[in-house]
């Protein structure tokens, strides 16, 4: 199983709208993924209420079961989707993709 796990920090304004839209917006595009992703087995998206200096506005965590299914989902059209419109909005990306 691969778990790919990903968070991200918003622009406090971007596109005509403040942080806490804008995470909602990326959220609900997320979780529109949820079971139309061939090999996607979990999606989950939180985003932060502690809004500590520390924190990250948004996170996700997914499971895939193969790596071909994961470099799949990278292209795929609803992601692709999301993939555009985060750099618009946020400041920072990290991610963790690893094999368990």
């Amino acid at each position: 199983m691969i778990k790919h796990i990903v968070f991200w920090r918003l622009k406090d304004f971007a596109e005509g709208t403040a942080k806490q839209e804008n995470a909602q917006k990326v959220k609900t595009m997320l979780e529109e993924m949820r079971g139309k992703i061939p090999g996607m087995l979990k999606l989950e998206v939180g985003l932060d209420f502690e809004r500590s200096e520390s924190a990250s506005d948004i996170a996700l965590y997914t499971e895939f079961d193969t790596r071909a299914s994961l470099d799949a989902y990278q292209s795929h059209p609803l992601h692709m989707k999301v993939k555009e419109f985060l750099p618009l909005v946020r400041t920072e990306r990290r991610v963790v993709d690893y094999e368990v």
